[in-house]
């Protein structure tokens, strides 16, 4: 099914919750209608893995009382930018009943062909404007993951691992990433 439209930019969150729920992941940036297919198996494969791991690291943390979940869940970041990351992790106080009303303590999208550069260009791009303090790019292909956190409103690559190696951050909670692990 096509849906057809005029209006390709000023798209606000009302008018995106308007639209028929026909199975298609939708997801605003800077008024910009995204829509995207449902994702691959390994995809979701890598998905379930690294929240297995995220989901274990953030029940030793109790403290903050952190809650991992995963798209689809609305994270409004401005009226004209609600974006679903793949996984993320926020305080459980920190959320409504609509979604996550302003930035994760961590975002992490999992790259599909279609949504390469969507992820690490525009994504990464508005999860630093808003001031998303850690964001993952995980690659299943390599697989391989980037790990960037924010310093003085800046994104800096903290680690890249690959494949069979491993890497411990911190941020928000202290995990170890094995990419390879990830695969099924």
């Amino acid at each position: 099914m096509t849906i057809m439209t005029t209006l390709t930019q000023g798209w606000t969150r009302e008018a995106r919750d308007a639209l028929p729920d026909d199975g298609f992941r939708r997801e605003l940036l800077d008024g910009v209608l995204l829509v995207s297919a449902a994702p691959s198996p390994a995809h979701q494969s890598v998905l379930a893995e690294l929240y297995a791991v995220l989901r274990l690291a953030c029940g030793r943390h109790a403290g903050d009382d952190l809650a991992v979940l995963f798209a689809p869940l609305d994270v409004t970041l401005a009226p004209d930018t609600v974006l679903q990351p793949d996984l993320l992790v926020a305080r459980r106080a920190a959320f409504d009943d609509r979604g996550l009303p302003g930035p994760p303590l961590l975002a992490v999208e999992v790259l599909s062909p279609g949504s390469r550069g969507i992820d690490a260009l525009l994504k990464f791009e508005r999860y630093q404007r808003a001031k998303v303090p850690s964001y993952w790019i995980v690659d299943p292909a390599g697989p391989s993951i980037d790990v960037f956190e924010l310093s003085e409103g800046t994104y800096r690559r903290t680690a890249t691992v690959d494949g069979d190696d491993s890497s411990t951050v911190d941020a928000p909670v202290a995990v170890t990433l094995t990419p390879a692990a990830w695969r099924r």
